[in-house]
C-alpha cells in the first residue's frame, strides 16, 4: 500500500468524500472535499487529528500498515468539529491507554460529544511535546473557526499542522502536495472554503497569522485540501488578503425578481457599470444561486448592488435569506447600491435600508425605487446608480 510521507516519520493519512453533497449540510461541494490526518511514527507515535466517521476502517487499516502493531501514544485535537475527530472515540477504543492532547475548551467539547478521557493531556500557547525526534509545539488559534482551535507545529520538521486553517474545498485527484496539483482548481474552492466556513472570524484569523508569522514554517498540513511544501506564499497571501478583506475592483448584483422588472434594472445597472469600464461583474439571482458563490463573490470584489421586489409588504424571500446571511458574517468595508419594485404598494426598499444601516456600509447613490415595469425616470436613476458605483471602485 502506497504510504505519502511528509518527512521521515511523518506520514499523511487523507481520503477523499466525493459522496457529500453538502459540507456541514449547508455548503454546495461539488468537487468533493478531503479529510486530512496525520501521524508521527518517532519514539512514541502520535496522530494529528482524525478523519470523518465514515473512513474510520480504512484508516485503521492505513495506521496498522505503517505502524506494524506499535501502538499510537498520542492523539492531538487541533480541531473537535466531527469531520475531524469522528474517529476519535473508536481510536480510544483500540488504543485504550493513548493520551489526548487538547487545550481546555477541547476536553469540554470531547465531555459532551463522546465521553471523558481517562488519559488527558492540557496545553497552552508555547506547551511542548517530546516524541523522541520530533518536538511538537501547540499554539491557540480561537475562533479559526470554533473557540478550542488549535495548530501543533513540529518544530524539528518545521510543519505546520494547521487544522481547518489554509484548508479547500475540493478533493484530492492524484496528488496530495501543492507541486502535484493544479493550483487553478483550488482558486476558487479555496476561497469559498475561507469565505464560507472561516469568513465570520477574519479578525480571529488576521490575529493567527500574526501570532503564526514568526515560526519558520516548512510545510504546511492543513486539514482539508493539499499539503503546502512548496509555495506556501500561494495560500498565506490568500488568507492575508482575504481576513483583511482587500476586495478587487469589481461589483456584485444580487436581485430577485417575480415578473422579470427588478431583473430589467439589474441588466441597466450592469450594462452601464460596463461602459463605465468595470470589467469585473457578477450578476446572481437569488432564487437560483447558493449563497455560498455569492458571499465569495462578496469578499472578492468592493461592490455590491442589491434589487428587490416587494412580496407581502415586505422584502422578497429569497433576497431577504440572502440579505441575512450577509449580515450575519459581518463583511466589512464594501461598498453599496439598491433598487427595488413594487406593483401596489412598496417595502422592499424600505427592508433594503434597514440592511444598509446594519452593515454601515457607504452607500454610493440613492436607492432606485420603481412601480411595475421600468420606465424612463428610473431608468436614468439605474444608470446614475451604476455611474455612481463605478465611480467609487475604479
Amino acid at each position: 500500500m502506497d504510504q505519502i510521507k511528509l518527512a521521515d516519520s511523518i506520514y499523511y493519512l487523507g481520503f477523499n468524500d466525493r459522496r457529500t453533497h453538502l459540507f456541514e449540510n449547508m455548503w454546495p461541494i461539488p468537487y468533493g472535499i478531503a479529510y486530512n490526518s496525520y501521524l508521527i511514527n518517532d519514539e512514541k507515535v502520535a496522530l494529528i487529528d482524525t478523519v470523518e466517521h465514515q473512513f474510520i476502517d480504512d484508516y485503521f487499516e492505513k495506521i496498522d500498515n505503517i505502524l506494524h502493531g506499535k501502538k499510537v501514544d498520542y492523539l492531538i485535537v487541533n480541531h473537535m468539529e466531527p469531520d475531524h475527530s469522528g474517529a476519535l472515540k473508536a481510536i480510544i477504543g483500540k488504543y485504550p491507554d493513548i493520551t489526548v492532547v487538547g487545550n481546555k475548551k477541547t476536553f469540554d467539547l470531547i465531555d459532551n460529544f463522546y465521553q471523558k478521557t481517562e488519559h488527558s493531556m492540557v496545553v497552552d500557547d508555547g506547551t511542548c511535546l517530546n516524541l523522541g525526534k520530533n518536538v511538537l509545539q501547540f499554539q491557540m488559534i480561537p475562533m479559526v473557526h470554533w473557540p478550542e482551535t488549535m495548530v501543533t507545529f513540529d518544530e524539528t520538521e518545521q510543519i505546520l499542522f494547521s487544522g481547518d486553517a489554509f484548508g479547500s474545498f475540493g478533493t484530492l485527484d492524484g496528488g496530495v502536495f501543492d507541486d502535484e496539483l493544479n493550483l487553478q482548481f483550488y482558486e476558487e474552492e479555496s476561497m469559498r472554503y475561507f469565505t464560507n466556513v472561516v469568513g465570520k472570524y477574519c479578525l480571529q484569523t488576521s490575529n493567527a497569522l500574526k501570532k503564526l508569522s514568526s515560526f519558520k514554517i516548512r510545510m504546511i498540513g492543513a486539514a482539508h485540501g493539499p499539503v503546502w511544501r512548496t509555495d506556501l506564499n500561494w495560500i498565506l497571501s490568500r488568507y492575508k488578503k482575504w481576513s483583511n478583506y482587500k476586495t478587487d475592483a469589481g461589483v456584485v448584483i444580487v436581485y430577485g425578481s417575480m415578473y422579470g422588472n427588478t431583473e430589467k434594472m439589474a441588466e441597466v445597472i450592469a450594462r452601464q457599470l460596463s461602459k463605465n469600464g468595470v470589467k469585473n461583474i457578477r450578476i446572481y439571482d437569488a432564487s437560483k444561486t447558493h449563497v455560498s458563490y455569492i458571499i465569495s463573490d462578496i469578499f472578492k470584489y468592493k461592490g455590491l448592488i442589491v434589487g428587490a421586489p416587494t412580496y407581502n409588504l415586505g422584502l422578497f424571500p429569497p433576497v431577504n435569506a440572502f440579505l441575512n446571511d450577509i449580515a450575519d458574517m459581518k463583511i466589512k468595508d464594501h461598498y453599496l447600491g439598491l433598487f427595488g419594485n413594487y406593483s401596489w404598494s412598496g417595502g422592499a426598499v424600505k427592508k433594503l435600508k434597514c440592511f444598509a444601516e446594519k452593515m454601515k456600509w457607504e452607500m454610493v447613490d440613492a436607492a432606485v425605487e420603481e412601480k411595475s415595469r421600468l420606465k424612463v425616470e428610473k431608468y436614468e436613476q439605474c444608470l446614475h446608480l451604476a455611474d455612481a458605483m463605478a465611480a467609487k471602485i475604479l
